[in-house]
C-alpha cells in the first residue's frame, strides 16, 4: 500500500496554510512531521483523514482497498483522547473495539492492546481517575485494537513520560515492520525505524 499525496492546496479561514505539496509514503515505512507551531502539520493529517477537503490536489492510497477511503484505512489519533469517564478502561477498550468492527476477536485482544501500554492493571479502574498519561495510553491503545495499514498520529506523545514514549515507538515500529504506514507530528526526537522526516515551513513565517 502506497499513501500518495499530489499538489495539496489547503486553506482554513481564509487562509493558505499548505501550498502545492507532494510526497508518498510505501508500506512499511514512517513519515514524521516536524516544523514550528502553525505550520500545517495538524491540518495535513486532517486532510490526509479527509476531515478537510483541500482547495486542490488529491489523496489517495494504492495498493489498499479500492472500496474503502482513506479514512477508513486509517487509525487517526488527535489531541484529545475520546475516553469515556464513566467507563472502566476496558470497557472504553471495548468500545473502541466494538467501533472499529473487531468486536469478533476475543476479548483477548483488548487485554494485549492494554498490555502493551501498560494499563493491563487498570483494567477495571474507572476512567475518571485516571491520570493524564494514562487517559493517553488509553486513547492511543485503539491503535491495537483493530488492524488499519495507516496510522496518522498529531502530537502522540502528550503527556506520556519516557517509558510510555518508548512504549508508543515500540508499537509504531511493529506496526512499519509488519508493513504498516504511520505518519506522525511530533515535537519531539522519536526512535523510529525506517522513518524520514517532512519539514512543514509556516507559510506566513516564509512570507
Amino acid at each position: 500500500m502506497q499513501l500518495i499525496a499530489e499538489d495539496l492546496i489547503v486553506e482554513r479561514g481564509g487562509r493558505l496554510v499548505i501550498d502545492g505539496l507532494s510526497f508518498a509514503v510505501s508500506a512499511g515505512e514512517a513519515m514524521v512531521l516536524a516544523g514550528a507551531n502553525g505550520a500545517g502539520k495538524t491540518t495535513l493529517l486532517r486532510t490526509l483523514a479527509g476531515y478537510i477537503r483541500p482547495s486542490a490536489g488529491s489523496v489517495r492510497c494504492e495498493g489498499g482497498d479500492v472500496e474503502l477511503t482513506v479514512a477508513e484505512q486509517a487509525h487517526v489519533i488527535g489531541h484529545a483522547n475520546a475516553v469515556k469517564s464513566s467507563l472502566t478502561v476496558f470497557e472504553n477498550a471495548a468500545f473502541w473495539s466494538e467501533f472499529l468492527g473487531s468486536a469478533n476477536e476475543t476479548g483477548g485482544h483488548i487485554e494485549s492492546a492494554l498490555r502493551n501500554f501498560g494499563l493491563d492493571d487498570l483494567a477495571e479502574f474507572p476512567a475518571a481517575y485516571l491520570s493524564a498519561g494514562q487517559r493517553r495510553r488509553l486513547g492511543l491503545a485503539r491503535l491495537l485494537l483493530a488492524k488499519r495499514p495507516l496510522w496518522l498520529l498529531d502530537e502522540p506523545t502528550v503527556s506520556l513520560d519516557v517509558a510510555s514514549t518508548e512504549r508508543l515507538v515500540s508499537a509504531v515500529n511493529e506496526h512499519t515492520r509488519a508493513g504498516g504506514l504511520a505518519i506522525v507530528a511530533t515535537h519531539l526526537p522519536l526512535a523510529l525505524e525506517r522513518a524520514r522526516t517532512l519539514e512543514l515551513v509556516s507559510l506566513r513565517m516564509a512570507a
